[in-house]
């Protein structure tokens, strides 16, 4: 049990630093390139991502979280599903070169069909890099993934801030995340000493199908959501509402993967080698929601109320238009916590059969919700504001399994985050007047920030909140055995 808590704090120690490394790289990166790009480029490069991303789901298959999940996994298991995800990948890189000109012709950008057809690639790099994640993931090594992350980051967008400034427009965009996903891959593979081998075992592949056909259904279910409102934005209204829309997603999506993408991760490779131990499972549940939502609340609650002097600062005065759905995907992400830790809990223990489910049921009623949205009410606000109503109601889907599973109630979750979301909530509304003093931006934003800071720690350490005080000890671990 000691073992696994060091490992697990080790783990959560370099992915944190992964995770924040590669949000500084990126967040820099991104705001050189708003500004030296316009908001019809970023609507472009979304609605080609959707067709990317859609791709990876297919590409991975699943397969890469059961050979993380599976307990007996071996060489021949890599070798096997790397063949399987480079063959998907190919044939995926055919018909979008095929189809590119119908997709550019749909949202009149003929432009764009050289670029998409580029930006395929990915896939096939995709299909060896998914594989060296899992197996980073498996051994808990995530100082791998940090290298690789931060190296990517910055060569990529040297590259595209380069382009850019060379008025390369959307291929800036592109070569950026070609050569980010290239580089990652090439500083893994310097790191992990597996290399494909000339081997194929149709059993196993059929073993770990099994388990990943459904999270590949999910994937596809969620990804198709995801992109379905790009889809929609970009048709329905236009690529420059899109590249608002995309660009106020944006970082409450960075931010929220930076706190709760360094916990959930290494939660899953943690609960996958305790899956028999339904109260150990509930525990670790327990901690990583308790942990995450202590540290994305606050944050996204800062991070509206200090939208407008942030936008303006570091996207310039043109990015204002983004400043509300950048707001409403604040709160979208600040429930990211309960939708993740569930999710790896059914991850970690093998059910995938019961993730499937409720992708279906969450989907179902996401895209009802959107449909009306974009429908009905023809209003880009109200189609943003969709999304959280979404993910209120998924709040409640996501957690009812685990109450059978291992004991942990919705009920129980919300007692856990409310803490958390009470005072992030108070410390805000507290903290949002500020702009009223019609100071410098950057005087305003410190100004925000150091007042969040101290209130709501003061007030989490007045109130006893269980999560402050396990963050000061793990800290404190840490830096014991740092000496």
């Amino acid at each position: 049990m000691a073992s696994l808590k060091g490992a697990t704090i080790r783990s959560l120690f370099w992915k944190l630093f992964e995770q924040g490394g590669t949000a500084v790289v990126t967040l820099v990166v991104q705001i050189v390139l708003a500004r030296l790009l316009a908001p019809e480029q970023f609507g472009m490069l979304a609605i080609m991502l959707v067709f990317i991303n859609v791709g990876n789901v297919i590409v991975q298959s699943g397969l890469n979280t059961a050979i993380i999940q599976a307990p007996d996994a071996t060489e021949k298991d890599y070798s096997t599903v790397f063949w399987m995800s480079l063959a998907i990948s190919l044939v995926l890189y055919v018909a979008v070169f095929l189809f590119a000109p119908v997709v550019a012709d749909f949202y009149t950008m003929p432009e764009a069909v050289t670029p998409l057809r580029v930006l395929t690639l990915v896939l096939v790099v995709n299909a060896y890099n998914s594989i060296q994640e899992a197996i980073v993931a498996r051994e808990m090594q995530f100082q791998k993934t940090f290298r690789a992350t931060i190296s990517a980051g910055v060569c990529s967008g040297t590259v595209g801030i380069l382009m850019a400034v060379f008025g390369c427009g959307i291929w800036a965009l592109v070569a950026q995340q070609l050569v980010q996903q290239a580089v990652k891959c090439l500083v893994l593979a310097l790191q992990v000493p597996w290399k494909p081998r000339f081997e194929f075992e149709t059993h196993r592949a059929k073993v770990l199908f099994r388990f990943g056909w459904k999270l590949l259904v999910s994937g596809l279910l969620e990804q198709g959501y995801q992109g379905l409102s790009s889809l929609l934005i970009g048709k329905a209204f236009n690529k420059t509402d899109l590249g608002y829309v995309d660009q106020g997603k944006k970082y409450p999506y960075a931010l929220g993967c930076l706190l709760d993408g360094a916990i959930q991760p290494v939660m899953l490779s943690a609960v996958a080698k305790v899956s028999d131990d339904a109260a150990m499972v509930k525990r670790l549940a327990r901690r990583a929601l308790k942990t995450s939502t202590f540290l994305v609340m606050p944050a996204m609650a800062l991070f509206a109320a200090a939208a407008e002097p942030i936008v303006r600062l570091l996207l310039g005065e043109q990015w204002l238009p983004s400043v509300p759905f950048l707001q409403m995907y604040c709160f979208v992400y600040a429930l990211l916590p309960i939708h993740t830790t569930n999710l790896q809990v059914l991850n970690g223990v093998g059910r995938s059969d019961v993730f499937l489910k409720l992708e279906v049921i969450k989907k179902v009623v996401g895209v009802s919700i959107l449909l009306v949205a974009c429908f009905v009410f023809q209003n880009l606000y109200v189609l943003v504001a969709s999304y959280i109503l979404t993910a209120i109601i998924s709040t409640f889907i996501n957690a009812w399994p685990n109450k059978k599973i291992i004991g942990y109630s919705y009920v129980e979750q919300l007692r856990d985050i409310a803490p958390a979301f009470a005072l992030a909530l108070v410390c805000a509304a507290c903290v949002y007047p500020l702009v009223l003093l019609g100071l410098p931006d950057i005087a305003t934003i410190c100004l925000q920030v150091v007042a969040m800071v101290v209130l709501y720690c003061v007030a989490a350490k007045l109130f006893r909140v269980e999560a402050f005080s396990y963050l000061l000890n793990t800290l404190k671990q840490i830096r014991m055995k740092s000496l």
